[in-house]
């Protein structure tokens, strides 16, 4: 299959509300990248020189500090857009955040070149990036909320909810310590916590792998 045609598939099936002569230019324009699960596709001070759409698969957008620690941000999903790979490309800045896949993803790379064309000639990548930044500032309002005013027991509890929601899973499969770095805290904790969610009926566990009993 040609790639021109690939991209129009995966425009096609995951971002329907992108006009006829939109996905036409982005089909044009874009690259295609597959990506595999565990590689970091953006690190801290690189400059980004595009913009990407996340065709399949799932990202993890996260802050790493001096000593290796993540602070977990918010995935990007089928559908979605870097709305921070936006800014920075448009403003011609470094990134301040990883971006690393979950699983195998596969993305369509827009040139940093095409943003204001799009902008000006497209309703409908207007207000996709408009939402974009909109559902992006809610997701970060959440992350803050739960940091601030949730003990650690409900920051996991929530954060469970939410991974088995967005994967639409009955069973999860991750690790306590993937957890425990996305939550920032530490494994032996988290495992604690696990334990104590089985014991009150919540959770089931398994080895790497977590079902939601509700």
């Amino acid at each position: 299959m040609e790639p021109t045609q690939s991209i129009i598939n995966y425009l096609d099936a995951s971002f329907k509300s992108f006009e006829p002569g939109l996905r036409d230019r982005i089909a044009e324009a874009g690259v295609l990248k597959n990506i595999p699960a565990g590689e970091v596709i953006m690190r801290t001070g690189q400059y980004i020189k595009h913009s990407v759409l996340i065709a399949s698969g799932r990202v993890k957008l996260y802050r790493e500090g001096d000593d290796g620690q993540e602070v977990f941000i918010y995935y990007l999903e089928e559908g979605n857009a870097c709305a921070l790979s936006m800014i920075c490309a448009t403003k011609q800045e470094s990134s301040e955040i990883m971006a690393k896949a979950v699983d195998d993803t596969t993305i369509i790379v827009i040139p940093i070149r095409m943003m204001d064309e799009l902008m000006t000639t497209y309703r409908s990548w207007y207000y996709f990036v408009l939402e974009n930044y909109r559902s992006r500032f809610e997701e970060l309002l959440t992350v803050l909320d739960s940091v601030i005013f949730k003990a650690m027991d409900e920051r996991l509890e929530f954060y469970l909810r939410n991974q088995f929601k967005s994967k639409g899973v009955d069973e999860l499969t991750i690790t306590h310590l993937e957890i425990a770095n996305d939550l920032n805290t530490s494994r032996e904790v988290v495992s604690r916590l696990l334990k104590k969610m089985e014991l009150n009926g919540k959770i089931r566990l398994f080895r790497n792998s977590i079902a939601w009993v509700g």
